[in-house]
């Protein structure tokens, strides 16, 4: 590597110059707030302190660090030199200038504007109507729009993006500044008209000063690219990935450019850059799938933090020729676009189901690689294999959620499960699902049984202890199963916000004291119970205000005033609103709702969720114990 060294405008540019951003690199996306007004104000700061005979003049100002290496020297002697990091500062540095160029040539400033256009154009005929016109090529994502942006006359590709709202704010600054017109503060630029464009001409060819760093052929340019981030704009561990795959792809002589435009363009796009929180992370959704797919892939645990480094190690193998490389990340994007779709998946399949209620509502995020596997174009898993799998998998996770027992083994056994199935034909995948949870005898992977979920879920404390949101899911497809064994009910969708409703109230006391006075142990056993199955049932969002901590019968609550319904029960309440199957059977019990009652009921819901989330193999469940 030759040693950095001080570069301005005039002397990055002048001459036969072809900066080449690769197609694969990331889009432009400095924005006024960030880059752009500050980048202007410092201009106008430099060019102001020569125009003010008063002030002491500044000699340059530092734009930062520009990292570049020689590709080659071509037939029509141009220089061609592919920017390894820096490519934001560029674009914008050019951005700026054609902007200014157009401002000065308008108002008559031709020995300004020629200066300028110097450093934005090859203007030899040879490069006329060709990419190499330009003193830049930006990557792939901003062609079309930088094209338009130096050339108006070109073809317009729609819609404004940052490429013309810089070239576009330069612009109007740059008119604004020559003109003398005052800024928002009410300030009036020093000089006249002649003098200003002067000014801003010599600051931006020569006062603009960048740290230039020149790679040799024996240099690490995927290193160097690692520690460097744009200004304000940090690197995803994608941005690592794409840049050390395309460099790759150089190297073994793929299509790059091919590869940009049909395997990772969408990977540029705000959706995949989003950050979204898990737990007490916020990561972008494309380094999150990435994470989960190579945890998929590799069959082992990956450490977020190495997933760039994982990246690496996984695919240089399966890169090694063109060919292998393109299948390589043709899979890659098949399983990206699957993630991208888990939103629209059918909520009544099993794939659908399976993501709504146990990745989203759950929030298990962490089961996401078998997931992933399963529903796979790349792996075509038979839709009777995705159904078994997923929901022996869900069955698992319901039930072992419901009995309140530890999740902390649950990204080794995703590990596990996706190594089994690595040796496994996939017309039985789902069944070896089934079968590997039924054989898991340990606690931290025990799949409950029919009798020992039925006979503990009734007394554990739910509310409290489990997520509402968790509890809802599941009363939501006791609900639907219930509907489901009669067509009477008709196909009527539940209302998408329904909230908990503890049908004896938490605040018993205030009015559901039983006649007979409670021990203290009593009312200790009555406050558990309230949180418990049987007592827990789902409510319209609206109702639930209307209910509150009512008495059950309407001759309990004949002094009842507030709330908006005096002198009527919660019983009577409920029964002129409820549309649900779930209360129609509370319902049944006009007169009173005793701890009985919630026991029996935590019993019959018991037996409901054991046949919607249906338990492990008996066969294999005894030979493992026997074992």
């Amino acid at each position: 590597m030759q040693q950095p060294s001080k570069a301005t405008a005039t002397e990055l540019f002048e001459g036969r110059k072809h900066y080449v951003i690769p197609a694969y690199q990331r889009p432009y996306v400095w924005n006024e707030e960030d880059q752009w007004a500050p980048l202007w104000d410092d201009i106008q700061r430099v060019a102001e302190s020569h125009l003010v005979a008063s002030s002491t003049p500044i000699k340059s100002h530092f734009l930062g660090a520009v990292v570049f290496e020689l590709l080659q020297a071509g037939s029509a002697a141009i220089t061609e030199l592919d920017v390894i990091d820096g490519q934001q500062r560029l674009t914008t540095l050019q951005l700026l200038l054609d902007a200014v160029q157009d401002v000065l040539n308008k108002n008559g400033h031709e020995e300004e504007a020629e200066r300028l256009e110097e450093l934005i154009l090859n203007k030899q005929a040879v490069y006329r109507g060709t990419p190499q016109r330009f003193k830049l090529w930006p990557s792939q994502a901003n062609r079309a729009e930088f094209i338009h942006a130096m050339d108006p006359a070109e073809p317009d590709p729609g819609e404004t993006g940052q490429i013309q709202g810089a070239h576009d704010f330069f612009s109007a600054e740059a008119e604004r500044w020559i003109a003398g017109l005052a800024d928002d503060d009410g300030e009036v630029p020093p000089g006249n008209a002649a003098e200003r464009a002067e000014q801003l001409a010599e600051t931006l060819a020569s006062r603009l000063v960048v740290v230039a760093i020149d790679l040799t052929g024996d240099d690490d340019a995927q290193l160097i690219f690692e520690t460097l981030n744009d200004r304000g704009t940090p690197l995803l561990k994608a941005d690592l990935i794409k840049n050390w795959v395309f460099r790759h792809g150089q190297k073994i002589g793929a299509d790059v450019d091919k590869w940009s435009r049909t395997l990772w363009e969408d990977f540029d796009t705000d959706w995949w850059r989003e950050e979204i929180t898990q737990g007490r992370l916020s990561r972008s959704r494309v380094d999150i799938f990435l994470h989960y797919w190579l945890t998929m892939r590799m069959r082992d645990e990956v450490k977020a933090e190495l997933v760039f480094r994982t990246f690496v190690e996984y695919a240089t193998p399966l890169m090694d020729t063109p060919a292998t490389a393109e299948d390589f990340l043709t899979e890659l994007r098949a399983d990206a676009d699957t993630y991208r779709g888990f939103g629209d998946l059918d909520t009544q399949t099993a794939a659908g189901k399976f993501r709504s209620r146990i990745i989203e509502t759950m929030e298990l995020a962490a089961t996401t690689p078998v997931f992933l596997w399963a529903i796979s174009p790349n792996h075509r898993l038979p839709d009777e294999q995705i159904e078994i799998g997923l929901a022996a998998l869900e069955s698992w996770i319901v039930r072992r959620t419901l009995l309140q027992m530890t999740s902390k083994d649950l990204n080794k056994l995703v590990v596990a499960l996706l190594k089994t199935l690595s040796s496994v034909e996939v017309k039985q995948a789902g069944a070896e699902i089934r079968t590997f949870l039924s054989q898991q005898t340990a606690h931290t992977r025990e799949w409950p049984s029919d009798e020992k979920f039925i006979a503990e879920v009734g007394s554990k404390r739910l509310y409290g202890y489990i997520k509402q949101n968790r509890i809802a899911v599941v009363l939501r497809a006791v609900e639907e199963y219930k509907r489901a064994q009669d067509s009477r009910y008709g196909d009527v969708p539940l209302p998408v916000s329904m909230s908990i409703e503890h049908v004896m109230p938490q605040k018993w006391r205030e009015h559901w004291r039983p006649a007979v006075q409670l021990t203290p142990e009593q009312e200790q056993q009555r406050d558990r119970a309230v949180h418990t199955l049987g007592n827990l049932t789902l409510i319209p969002q609206s109702l639930n205000s209307s209910l509150s901590n009512r008495p059950w019968t309407d001759a309990e609550a004949k002094d009842l005033s507030h709330g908006g319904q005096p002198g009527r029960g919660k019983w009577s309440i409920l029964s002129q609103f409820n549309l649900q199957v779930l209360n129609k059977e509370i319902l049944q019990h006009q007169q009173s709702w005793t701890e009985q009652d919630i026991e029996d009921r935590a019993d019959e819901l018991a037996r409901v969720i054991a046949k919607i989330w249906q338990g492990p193999e008996r066969s294999i469940r005894d030979s493992g114990e026997a074992e």
